[in-house]
């Protein structure tokens, strides 16, 4: 009798629902491992081609970071100063974000709560659209269309400055930030909702008082991702700028970025030339700034949460 009411042996059918999901389980943590692999990987790989520059002699740390001259190609007196370019990139990066997050807020606040069924699936497709836009077109927009209307409306001489690169980038950014808004809105539950309006709050009460401090975090994740659009563009700010080493004093004078740098220079410098390592560098340092960006923004949500 003992010996027939003990513990039956597994079935063949139940060691293979073991097995499968041990493998799944392990498949998404490799997965989820691999993004970080890929993230040193690529950091390797940028700082490998760049860490040589370290041992030349015309090459200095201070420099690089803190002065203005940059002449990579000079034959007389290499200087490799990149505090424009950062400037450059700031600048452009803080106006266009300055423009698309008010919008793009708006515009996701808007399709979320205020329009109807209709009229918010076709606003959804129009944005779409335009995150489709390849960059080189918008840049097409920024040196043709934007920088006829800014010489008019500015009277400056030449309409491809930090105003035009600005403009172009928010315009690329704000459906990153309306789509990514929408969700974070759409995530507040109902009865939030459901709540607020038998307290007798209006719309926009609803907005301000519940919906925004509920989906804050979601929100501030929506403009971080317009911040890493702007940042990280290449050729539409190559091509809306002006491409001019120059720190700004005014909203209508060219600049040149960290990403046009590269992608302009590139192609030129001869593989392993410290005009070449130099570029490389200034890789690592756009890495750095977008890693310090992503690294304050997650202290800013964890701060958020707590609260």
């Amino acid at each position: 009798m003992l010996a027939r009411t003990g513990r039956r042996k597994p079935s063949t059918r139940s060691v293979w629902v073991v097995w499968i999901e041990t493998a799944f389980e392990w498949v998404i943590r490799l997965c989820g491992i691999s993004a970080i692999l890929f993230v040193l990987g690529i950091f390797y790989f940028v700082f490998s081609k760049a860490a040589p520059i370290f041992f030349e002699s015309e090459f200095s740390i201070a420099e690089f970071l803190f002065s203005t001259q940059w002449y990579p190609t000079s034959e007389v007196n290499v200087r490799y100063g990149v505090l424009a370019l950062i400037v450059g990139t700031l600048s452009v990066t803080l106006l266009s974000m300055l423009i698309a997050v008010p919008f793009g807020l708006g515009a996701a606040i808007f399709v979320s709560e205020f329009c109807g069924p209709k009229l918010k699936e076709s606003l959804k497709i129009v944005i779409e659209l335009l995150a489709a836009i390849p960059s080189v077109v918008w840049g097409f927009i920024g040196l043709t269309v934007m920088k006829t209307i800014i010489e008019k409306t500015t009277g400056a001489e030449m309409g491809l400055n930090v105003l035009n690169g600005g403009i172009i980038l928010a315009l690329m950014s704000v459906p990153i930030i309306v789509s990514i808004g929408e969700d974070a809105l759409k995530a507040v539950p109902d009865s939030y909702r459901e709540a607020g309006i038998a307290l007798g709050a209006t719309r926009w009460q609803l907005v301000y008082r519940v919906l925004l401090p509920a989906a804050k975090t979601g929100l501030l994740a929506a403009v971080l991702l317009g911040v890493g659009r702007a940042i990280g563009e290449t050729m539409a700010v190559l091509m809306a700028t002006g491409h001019a080493v120059n720190i700004p004093g005014s909203l209508v004078d060219p600049v040149r970025t960290l990403t046009a740098t590269i992608a302009a220079e590139l192609g030129e410098a001869p593989e392993g030339a410290n005009h070449y390592r130099v570029l490389f560098m200034v890789g690592v340092l756009l890495f750095t700034i977008t890693f310090i960006i992503n690294i304050t923004a997650d202290l800013v949500i964890r701060g958020i949460r707590r609260k």
